[in-house]
């Protein structure tokens, strides 16, 4: 990616972030926010609540949220949040639609989502080309919820049919929705377009009638294998609980539960990944190739853990967002 610095990350889309922090907010819950986001990219403001009476399976005594600024640096704010009682998705909207739309699921373990790093910041550089992003805040597993193996894909499928049932009112393609997840998040992105004919929930409205299957998916760094062996032990602990059985590691691990009709893949990883073990793409990349789909991969020889956009400057993992909208343009995104 040429000329990606600090001052182009914090550049892309104020205007547009601006325009939202003053929209129409679409639900009846304010985005995470607590302080410090980076002047002159106020926090958007339309937002889209999951589930009308709350959502399924919610403990005896709900999650409180917080927010948590993680940075020192006053430009760049760092902030991730835990305690999801009410998921939900933020909208950023392009100022030149293009007709498609993305679902952003950032990560953090499972244990907290991530807010700007790996969503916020994304959804800016996709709306500045042409992309209506829905930054989706899961719940996180580990808080109480019943059957918590299933919370956060019950949520995100949840989410792609919001997506749909409001194409019109957004000005996308419903056949043009595609999703993307970072490491944590892009296990739920692998498992949406793994599991999406799975029923996660009881369906509550119209909306559910509607596929959850996203057009083309992008889990970047993304955890995938249960297997002990190479599973980021912190998700795996939080999903699936202590000691689960054979049987639950296999149907939460993406790569064993491929289906004929799966989307389209982007996979990109960094193999000097400290974090989440590059053979989790790799073994993903084997089960869809095994099925007969479209898999493009990216491997970089550097990078780490979790850089997002942010973190590659410098490196020849810098590319990756342009590799990926290449790759979209080969797809049903366009």
């Amino acid at each position: 990616m040429t000329g990606l610095d600090r001052r182009s990350l914090l550049a892309a889309g104020v205007a547009l972030s601006a325009g939202l922090a003053t929209g129409a907010a679409r639900g009846q819950t304010a985005p995470p926010s607590g302080t410090g986001a980076p002047a002159g990219l106020p926090d958007p403001a339309e937002v889209i609540d999951l589930w009308p009476a709350g959502a399924p399976g919610a403990p005896a005594q709900l999650p409180v949220e917080a927010v948590t600024q993680r940075s020192t640096d006053p430009a760049i704010g760092d902030r991730s949040v835990q305690g999801i009682a009410v998921p939900r998705m933020v909208v950023f909207r392009p100022a030149q639609p293009n007709g498609a739309a993305m679902l952003v699921t950032p990560g953090g373990g499972y244990r907290l989502v991530v807010v700007d790093k790996e969503g916020y910041e994304l959804a800016r550089w996709m709306t500045e080309r042409g992309f209506t992003v829905f930054v989706l805040f899961y719940r996180l597993p580990g808080e109480g919820w019943a059957n918590r193996a299933d919370v956060p894909l019950a949520d995100a499928q949840r989410a792609m049919r919001l997506i749909r049932h409001r194409a019109a009112e957004y000005g996308i393609d419903p056949e043009r929705v595609g999703a993307m997840g970072f490491s944590a998040g892009g296990h739920v992105c692998a498992d949406l377009s793994t599991r999406f004919a799975h029923q996660a929930y009881t369906p509550v409205d119209a909306a559910d009638q509607l596929s959850a299957r996203p057009c083309a998916s992008a889990p970047i760094y993304p955890v995938i294998s249960m297997d002990a062996d190479i599973a980021h032990a912190g998700s795996r602990d939080l999903l699936l609980g202590p000691a689960p059985s054979p049987e639950l590691e296999a149907a939460h691990s993406p790569d064993r539960n491929v289906p004929a009709d799966a989307p389209p893949f982007f996979l990109l990883h960094a193999e000097d990944d400290g974090a989440v073990p590059v053979a989790n793409t790799l073994r993903l990349r084997e089960a869809l190739k095994a099925q007969g789909l479209r898999v493009e991969t990216h491997l970089f020889e550097v990078g780490g853990h979790g850089f997002g956009l942010r973190n590659t400057i410098g490196k020849p993992v810098e590319i990756w967002p342009e590799l990926w909208r290449a790759w979209a343009r080969t797809t049903p995104l366009g």
